[in-house]
């Protein structure tokens, strides 16, 4: 419990620092008098970087078994993500996202799997108490930078390392070492991910469907709230941290639903059900408008602990692996494909138009979960 307690504060922090650049964008802008292009490009490479290349890692714990990936990633990711702000030119800006981006993909594959070790009974629900860990970290990440650098200042902003730094010389002192297999494999078990490759895909494409909503809408909220409703700036960050703190108690329900009802089971209801309310949000305002918004997120994210205890059941032998791509690519890729497409998009026909158009991917996602195996996650 001591472990999974420190991999969760360790979650959060990972996800909080990952957070930092879209936060910080607006002032970097100005600072650095970046075009919209060259802030897209330093987000795109930051994704890449800290999602996309998690597969990589995950392979790599799972053929050396170092505790380190998961061990430096905080420090890492805090020592680099915080020191944004410093940047003295659009070179190093991008050098530095990419180095803090490292720190995140090296943490999540190992993690996810360590999170799950030894857990004999409930483990939807332990995983879900990580994942929301993450997601809580992210959903705060833009209030803190933002009153920190108010209060501060801009310089003043690296000190927020410090508990990242913290995090991981506890996990040095207290997280143990990983265990080598008695039969240790040479790279990722093809074999293994080969015998399941039918629920493993589509596993994956659930995934990448639920991120293409998630992803976007994040990205898109405040702009759409701000431009198209008129809703006043911090109101519409406000709605943004609502979105996504109800989708953390999401996926910590979901985990817990899983346990009770199966996996397939939570898959379809969360598919489905997240598209009422999120399409009564993009027709209603005012508080109605964000208790729609807020159930919406919270039944879209029911999914995040699932799909990844599953699959690393279906593969037990790849967990670092399949975490990876559960977690970092189906997301990263839903990300670095669909953010821009929708951008454009929005340019054309309007991000009112867009938002509203995102939610037939939950419905096909329903279709597929229904695809699953009888039984799969125990439902």
């Amino acid at each position: 419990m001591v472990s999974l307690a420190l991999l969760c504060a360790a979650h959060f922090f990972i996800d909080l620092y990952a957070s930092a650049l879209t936060a910080l964008q607006p002032l970097l802008v100005g600072k650095l008098e970046l075009s919209l292009a060259q802030a897209g490009l330093a987000a795109g490479l930051l994704l890449v970087s800290s999602s996309v290349a998690q597969p990589l890692y995950g392979y790599l714990a799972d053929r050396f078994h170092s505790r380190y990936f998961t061990v430096l990633a905080p420090a890492v990711a805090g020592v680099f993500l915080t020191s944004l702000t410093l940047a003295p030119n659009y070179v190093s800006l991008l050098a530095l996202a990419v180095l803090g981006g490292a720190g995140v993909a090296s943490f999540h594959p190992q993690a996810s799997a360590r999170a799950g070790a030894g857990v004999s009974s409930n483990k939807g629900r332990w995983m879900a108490l990580f994942i929301s860990s993450g997601t809580l970290g992210m959903a705060l990440g833009p209030s803190l930078f933002a009153r920190w650098i108010q209060r501060m200042g801009m310089e003043a902003l690296p000190w927020l390392m410090l508990p990242g730094v913290g995090i991981s010389v506890l996990l040095f002192l207290y997280l143990p070492g990983t265990a080598r297999p008695a039969e240790h494999r040479r790279g990722v078990d093809w074999a293994a991910l080969h015998s399941v490759r039918r629920p493993l895909i589509i596993l994956y494409l659930l995934v990448f469907i639920r991120s293409i909503v998630q992803i976007v809408y994040a990205q898109f909220l405040p702009l759409y709230l701000n431009h198209e409703r008129g809703l006043e700036y911090t109101r519409a960050n406000a709605m943004l941290t609502l979105y996504l703190a109800a989708g953390a108690a999401g996926g910590f329900a979901g985990g817990w639903l899983s346990d009770r009802f199966g996996g397939r089971r939570v898959i379809m209801i969360s598919m489905i059900g997240c598209v009422p309310p999120l399409a009564l949000f993009i027709v209603t305002t005012g508080y109605t408008s964000a208790l729609f918004l807020g159930l919406g997120g919270l039944v879209l994210l029911f999914t995040i602990p699932v799909n990844l205890v599953m699959a690393q059941q279906l593969v037990p032998s790849q967990t670092g692996t399949v975490s990876a791509l559960m977690m970092g690519f189906a997301w990263g890729g839903a990300g670095f494909l669909f953010v821009p497409a929708a951008g454009y998009a929005a340019d054309l026909y309007s991000l009112h138009r867009v938002m509203a158009a995102l939610l037939v991917f939950p419905i096909a996602g329903f279709f597929l979960a229904r695809m699953l195996p009888k039984g799969a996650g125990g439902g």
